[in-house]
Formats: C-alpha cells, structure tokens, sequence
C-alpha cells in the first residue's frame, strides 16, 4: 500500500458529513488520496485550512493513495477545448439537489451539462440552473434542467435537518461552519435575535449547539416562515427559537426584549438595518454582521458602521472581520463579529 503524508482536519463521526461536504464546496479536500476513519473520528485531507475550519484539530497523518478514475461530471461532456474550459468547478449542493451558474455560452448545452452532473451524483434527484440571488426575499430565479420537477429537499448539516425550498427562499450551504462557528460563541442565557432568519439555519443552530435562553428567528418571506416553523419543529427546539413573520422595519413592534446577540445575514443590505438592529441591541451586545463588499471599500464600511452606532450612543470595539467566501473577482462575502457598547447619553 503506498502512503503519503498530508496535513488533515478532524472531525467526530456527528460532524463528519457537512465538514466533508464544505471542504468538498470550496475544493479544499486532496482527491488522489482516501479519507480516513479512525473510531469516532473523521480525517480528511486537505489543501489548506482557510480560517473558518480553524476550530477542527489539524494533523498530519499517513493516507491511501487512490486511482483516480474518470467520474468527474466533465469527463462525462464532449464539448470544445473552449467550453471545457468555461465549466463552473464549484457549484452548491442543497439536499438532493444541485443549484449551478452557467455562462450565455454554455446555456445552450444546460442540459447536457446537467445529465453529466445526475450521472456522477448518485444521492442528487435535481440540477437546477440559477441566476445570482435578488429581492427583497434574497430569491433566485431556478430553471430545472435534469433530474425530478422539484425544488423542495432536504439540507442535512452538523447533524441538523433544514427543509429548503431553493426557488422561494434563501438558504447557503457554503455558511454551514459560519452557523457552528456562531454557536459555539453564544454564552448561557443569552437572548439571540435572527433579523433576517430565512428557514432559520443560524437559529437552530444555535439553539442545538448552546444553550440560549431564546433565540427570535425574524422573516419577512411567509414561505421561508413556512419552512421555519417545520424545522424548528423537526430540530426539537420549539421551547427556545420563537419564529416570528414580521418586516424588521416593524420590529419594535413584535420584540419586547433587547438582545445580547443579533445576526444579520442580508447580504449587500444589511448595512441599512444597523440603526435597527441598535435599537433592539442590549448595553453590551454581540452583532455578527455579513455583507457582500470589494475589498477595497471594506474599511469604510467599518468607519460607515461605526459613525452609526456614534449616532446612536454605542461605541464599536473588538472588530474582527473575515472572508468567508470569494463573491465576484476582489468582491468577498464578508462576516464581522463587533462588540457595542452602549454609553449614557450626556446632557
């Protein structure tokens, strides 16, 4: 048997799927050697280990080499060196079912494309070509292109099950190690709000894997409360996340206690909530913000929120910010943990 040392994450037999299939989403997994299963535990071998895997133990260890054989889904194509070239090599996998972006060139052959993608996915039922997210539901528009007429699955993260429906709501699965993360942070007792909660991954999430004292998953999108209310249910956290159908414009008006914690995952809007999400934030409170930013107009965002909180009496300390994922060329979808402090007003 031919070894070879390769630096791997580890991970118990519970985390071992969603780890293996978020490495697997931003490519970072080695393909020419064989996983490792040792008891409990899960090693997977990898590229590098970018820093949202950094709470997993790093090892090196000796590991199988593997032939590769041709399963990849463009080996199954035959298309011109062009083409080829142009085949997206990351995609999402929500479930049982594969959501994929495709140039104007390769629109023509969207159905060859996804027969390849059913052929070399033996647990996906549906591939399903999408547009960017967009609206005020974060929807996308969702053209089935092989497989099953469905677009309602099953997500199965950290042990989790969400029901998504990838046409009428907003569900990542490439923010699977940002919700554990969050958790992980979440102190006893806390009181947690989710403005912009979708089918409530963060809340439960949460709710699972720390002991909050309440967790309020907020959502405009009926549909996305629909699914919610089901997995919450399904999750066994009905007596700590309270999903609530409201605008957060009218938060005020359906929350009566201020948050030690808020998540606002709305991409390229969350900016315009920040008064909001003040308003209900306790003196000392926890805002884990995400936003879709170039690079470069990342520190004035910083300066822009924290101007806001000024407006409003807080002050913004302990900013950390990180590069989840890679949006567009120098446009990264960003997260940022801040601490505000809210001080006394002075006469």
């Amino acid at each position: 048997m031919i070894t070879k040392k390769i630096r791997a994450v580890c991970a118990p037999l519970t985390e071992a799927e969603s780890l293996r299939k978020a490495l697997r989403e931003q490519n970072l997994l080695c393909n020419d050697v064989e996983i490792l299963k040792d008891g409990d535990y899960v090693y997977f071998p990898v590229t590098q280990i970018p820093m949202e895997f950094s709470s997993y133990k790093v090892v090196t260890k000796s590991f199988k080499l593997k032939t590769i054989t041709p399963h990849f889904y463009k080996n199954r194509l035959t298309l011109s060196k062009k083409l080829m070239a142009e085949l997206p090599t990351s995609y999402d996998v929500i479930g049982t079912i594969i959501l994929i972006k495709l140039s104007k060139a390769l629109f023509p052959y969207r159905n060859e494309i996804g027969a390849a993608l059913l052929e070399t996915h033996n647990n996906i039922r549906t591939v399903c070509l999408i547009d960017p997210v967009s609206g005020e539901f974060r929807t996308r528009h969702v053209t089935i292109i092989a497989g099953e007429n469905q677009t309602l699955t099953t997500h199965i993260e950290y042990g989790l099950s969400f029901d998504v429906d990838v046409e009428t709501t907003y569900f990542s699965p490439r923010l699977a190690s940002e919700r554990r993360r969050v958790a992980n942070l979440v102190k006893p007792e806390e009181i947690i709000v989710d403005m912009f909660a979708g089918v409530a991954p963060f809340s439960i999430m949460i709710a699972r894997y720390a002991k909050p004292k309440v967790v309020y998953a907020i959502d405009k999108n009926i549909e996305a409360i629909r699914l919610a209310q089901q997995n919450v249910k399904q999750n066994h956290v009905l007596d700590i996340v309270e999903v609530i159908h409201a605008d957060v414009n009218d938060i005020d008006k359906v929350l009566f206690k201020k948050a030690d914690r808020i998540i606002m995952n709305l991409p390229f809007l969350a900016y315009r909530f920040f008064p909001l999400a003040l308003s209900i934030a306790s003196h000392l409170c926890k805002i884990h913000y995400y936003d879709i930013i170039q690079e470069e107009n990342i520190e004035a965002r910083i300066d822009a929120l924290k101007k806001i909180a000024a407006e409003h009496n807080f002050i913004l300390s302990d900013v950390s910010i990180r590069k989840i994922k890679t949006y567009a060329p120098r446009e990264f979808y960003i997260g940022i943990d801040i601490t505000a402090t809210k001080y006394a007003d002075v006469a």
